[in-house]
């Protein structure tokens, strides 16, 4: 038992060294930098422009519908080249799963097309 916890001691050892640097470093910074804003920090936006409505206002579902699309062909992307590359050793197995991947993202594309995604106005 004792040989168990002695290969966990760099760890302990490793992990108190990263509490007590990364709390030097916020006491640090809170001596070095005390907390005094100026009036262009504390302005709503760095634009200029005052905030003219609530935050928590509805979408346009369209926006969400973008977003979809965008994880569509990023997963897409994402997978295809790890599966291009492999190509040549993944054999039957291999091509039946990236074609029912494929399919399953067509479908999802043509759900974003029959929504109007891709019509913005």
């Amino acid at each position: 038992m004792d040989g168990f916890l002695f290969d966990y001691l760099p760890i302990l050892i490793l992990t108190l060294i990263a509490v007590v640097v990364s709390g030097l470093f916020i006491v640090l910074a809170l001596t070095v930098y005390p907390d005094r804003p100026d009036p262009e920090k504390l302005s709503a936006y760095e634009s200029g422009f005052d905030a003219f409505g609530d935050a928590r206002g509805k979408f346009d579902v369209r926006f969400y519908l973008v977003a979809i699309l965008f994880i569509i062909f990023d997963l897409e992307v994402a997978f295809l080249f790890p599966w291009v590359v492999a190509l040549k050793d993944i054999g039957l197995y291999g091509w039946l799963s990236m074609g029912v991947f494929l399919t399953i993202l067509t479908v999802g594309f043509a759900y974003e097309w029959k929504k109007g995604a891709l019509e913005w106005e």
